[in-house]
C-alpha cells in the first residue's frame, strides 16, 4: 500500500485557479472545493484574493501569484503587487523570477528581485519562488537551475517552485525537483507545479522530494488515490 494516501497528498496541495477569465464566482467555487478536498491552500490571482477571503470560512490558506506569468515585471511592481495581495488577505506569495536574468547568469539581479518581494511582505508571509525549471534546464543547464535556487535561498524564500504551468518549455518534472531539493537542502522546500494531472505524476514529484504540489485538477488526482 502506498504511503501517499489521499488525505496525505491533499494536505500538500495548493488548489489553483489562475485562468484570466476566472470570475469571483469561480473563485468562490474553488475555495469551497478546497475545503471539501482538505487541501493546504487555495492559490489565486492577486485581484481575486478578496473574493477568496469573502468565500470563507474555510481552513485552507490563501496564496496569490505575483509577476505572473512572465516574471518580466519591475521588482518594485512585483513587491507592490505582493504587498497588496497580503493586505487583502493572502498568506502565501508565489512570485515568478526574471528567467532571462537567470539565463544570463545575473544571479544578483535574481536575488535582488526576490529580496524586494520578501521585504515587501515581511518575514511572516510564506514566499515561494517560481523558477521555470524546464526552461532553465533546457536553455541553461543544471548549473543555472542550481544557482537560481541558491539565489532564492539567499533572499530568504521558504520554497522554490518549478513552474507557472504556462511556459512553452513545460512544467514540473521529477528530475528538476531532485535537482532543486539537492540544491537548497533542508532549509528551503520545493513546490512542484505545472502539468501534474495524474496521481502517478503527483506521487513522482513527492517521491522526488517535493513537499508541496500546485494542482488545478486536484479532484481528479485525489480520486485516483482512493
Amino acid at each position: 500500500m502506498s504511503r501517499w494516501t489521499r488525505e496525505r497528498v491533499a494536505a500538500l496541495v495548493d488548489h489553483t485557479l489562475l485562468k484570466p477569465e476566472a470570475s469571483e464566482g469561480d473563485v468562490a467555487m474553488l475555495v469551497q472545493e478546497a475545503e471539501e478536498l482538505g487541501v493546504y491552500a487555495a492559490c489565486v490571482s492577486p485581484s481575486m484574493v478578496t473574493a477568496a477571503v469573502h468565500a470563507r470560512p474555510f481552513t485552507a490558506k490563501i496564496a496569490a501569484v505575483v509577476g505572473f506569468p512572465s516574471g518580466k515585471h519591475l521588482s518594485a511592481v512585483k513587491a507592490h503587487e505582493a504587498a497588496l495581495a497580503v493586505a487583502a488577505g493572502a498568506e502565501e506569495i508565489d512570485m515568478v523570477i526574471d528567467v532571462g536574468a537567470a539565463l544570463a547568469g545575473d544571479m544578483e539581479a535574481v536575488r535582488a528581485d526576490i529580496a524586494a518581494v520578501r521585504a515587501a511582505i515581511g518575514e511572516g508571509t510564506v514566499l515561494k519562488v517560481i523558477v521555470e525549471s524546464a526552461a532553465l534546464l533546457e536553455q541553461g543547464g543544471r548549473d543555472v537551475l542550481v544557482d537560481t535556487c541558491l539565489a532564492a535561498k539567499a533572499a530568504a524564500a521558504q520554497y522554490v517552485k518549478t513552474s507557472t504551468g504556462v511556459h512553452p518549455y513545460g512544467g514540473a518534472s521529477a528530475g528538476a525537483v531532485e535537482i532543486m531539493v539537492a540544491a537548497v537542502g533542508p532549509q528551503v522546500e520545493v513546490k512542484a507545479s505545472g502539468g501534474i494531472r495524474t496521481a502517478a505524476d503527483a506521487i513522482a514529484m513527492l517521491d522526488a522530494g517535493a513537499t508541496r504540489l500546485g494542482l488545478s485538477g486536484t479532484r481528479a488526482v485525489l480520486d485516483h488515490l482512493g
